[in-house]
């Protein structure tokens, strides 16, 4: 079994370095296990399903598929640290994970190792399974990453800190981490900004980056820009797409849930019997709920949306394409702050 916890203390020089190349090449062949159809591979992701209903195979596979294509090439890597100087010496960084998708917490992981540095673990109760395992894979090709990537549940002794969690929990850690290098996430989220006569394939598009993951990710739509006057009609066609998510037990009870709040309270909404369409100015919305609101000029729209501290990626013809807010490249940071510039220069 991986080791839930490990003290640094003694082996931040350890004997065994593994070198740049080495630590390349593992990634490498931890893209092609990821790709693979291995037997062990797939038991896994059964297990993942198992502890958390929310990870469903289509999206581990999705997830994993989009890790290994986009972060985990050794061309990919190399064209990547191009644009980094590496730190000569390791440092001990704690990582806070989180887990509402699948290995969200993997590119936090993947900065730290592939700089050199140490990274110590607290995994999201959500997504031990996948983590966990791929952890176990690379030491079992090179016992040496043990001394780079160890899991543990309190973060005590370390250099520098990564966390991504709520907006209260971030109060918790500005506190904790302050007199060290952090990174503190909060709560984000993604809006689509719509023109009004996007094609039906566009709209199709636009559907992934709203379900995917059951709109849990802050890289999901939750919130959609659209022109005074907008017709809804064709959306909530296309948004059928992902009907079958209402036969999904706690997706569903979010739906009937906002939807009976939503009849008791007189609030207008529209739906297709699997998705609720209300206005409100908020970006955030529940599981189920996709918020809207109206605009009259495009470019203030982008502008304002730009500069919001809530809103993580947006979506439309002048920013992000109509299906791409879940394909992160190796290069796209949480937050928009750069992990790595942080990691190399500690």
């Amino acid at each position: 079994m991986w080791a839930q916890s490990y003290n640094f203390a003694a082996t931040i020089k350890v004997p065994t370095m593994l070198s740049l190349d080495t630590r390349i090449e593992l990634l490498d062949k931890l893209g092609q296990y990821m790709r693979s159809g291995d037997e062990t591979w797939q038991e896994v992701q059964l297990r993942a399903k198992v502890a958390n209903p929310w990870f469903t195979p289509e999206h581990i596979a999705l997830a994993a598929d989009n890790i290994a294509h986009h972060f985990l090439q050794k061309d990919v890597l190399r064209e990547w640290l191009g644009n980094y100087k590496l730190p000569a010496q390791p440092k001990l960084v704690g990582i806070v994970c989180a887990g509402n998708i699948p290995l969200v917490g993997f590119h936090d992981l993947l900065c730290v190792f592939i700089t050199g540095h140490k990274a110590l673990l607290k995994l999201s109760s959500k997504d031990t399974v996948l983590m966990q395992h791929l952890l176990y894979k690379l030491a079992e090709w090179e016992p040496a990453t043990e001394q780079y990537l160890q899991t543990g549940d309190v973060l005590k002794g370390c250099d520098a800190y990564i966390t991504t969690g709520s907006n209260n929990t971030s109060r918790y850690f500005e506190q904790y981490f302050a007199k060290f290098p952090h990174i503190i996430r909060k709560n984000r989220t993604s809006v689509a900004v719509l023109e009004g006569d996007e094609t039906d394939e566009e709209l199709n598009r636009l559907a992934d980056d709203v379900f995917l993951y059951y709109g849990l990710g802050c890289r999901n739509v939750t919130q959609l820009q659209v022109p005074e006057g907008y017709n809804f009609e064709r959306l909530l066609l296309a948004f059928k797409k992902y009907e079958d998510y209402i036969h999904h037990h706690k997706y569903k009870n979010n739906y009937d849930y906002h939807l009976a709040l939503y009849l008791l309270n007189k609030v207008p909404y529209m739906t297709n019997e699997s998705v609720l369409l209300v206005e409100n100015e908020l970006p955030f919305s529940a599981v189920s709920v996709v918020h809207y609101q109206y605009y009259s000029q495009l470019a203030p729209t982008l502008e304002r949306l730009s500069l919001s501290n809530d809103i993580q990626a947006v979506i439309g013809r002048k920013a992000i394409p109509f299906g791409e807010a879940q394909r992160p490249s190796v290069n796209t940071y949480a937050d928009n702050v750069d992990t790595m510039a942080f990691l190399c220069g500690l």
